[in-house]
C-alpha cells in the first residue's frame, strides 16, 4: 500500500510547481482516498457506484487486503488488490520518473 501510494506522491510533487502547491493538492487528493477507503466509515455502507469509484483507489485496496488478512482469508480477491496496489505502484514511479526535473 505505501508503495503504490508513494507513487502517487511522487507523481503529484513531479507535477507541482511549488511547495504549497503540492501541499494542497497531497490534501485535496489524500482526505477524499481516505474517506472512500473504508478507514473512517465502512466500505460496505456506500452506494455501489461510489464502490466502484473507490475500487480504483490504493487505499482502498490496501484496506481490503488488510482486512483478509486479518480475518485469514487469502483468495483471489486479495491476490487482486495486492496486483492492484503494484500496478498503480509501478505506474506511478514510471510517470513520476518521467516528470520528475531539478529545479
Amino acid at each position: 500500500m505505501l508503495f503504490s501510494m508513494y507513487g502517487i506522491g511522487m507523481i503529484i510533487a513531479g507535477l507541482s510547481p511549488s511547495l504549497k502547491v503540492t501541499n494542497i493538492i497531497c490534501s485535496v487528493v489524500y482526505f477524499p482516498m481516505l474517506f472512500l477507503s473504508g478507514a473512517t466509515i465502512p466500505y460496505e455502507l456506500f452506494p455501489s457506484p461510489l464502490q466502484h469509484i473507490a475500487d480504483v483507489l490504493p487505499l482502498t485496496q490496501g484496506i481490503h487486503v488488510l482486512k483478509d488478512v486479518s480475518m485469514g482469508i487469502w483468495n483471489e480477491q486479495t491476490l487482486l488488490a495486492v496486483g492492484i496496489l503494484l500496478l498503480i505502484g509501478i505506474l506511478g514511479y514510471q510517470i513520476a520518473i518521467r516528470l520528475f526535473r531539478w529545479d
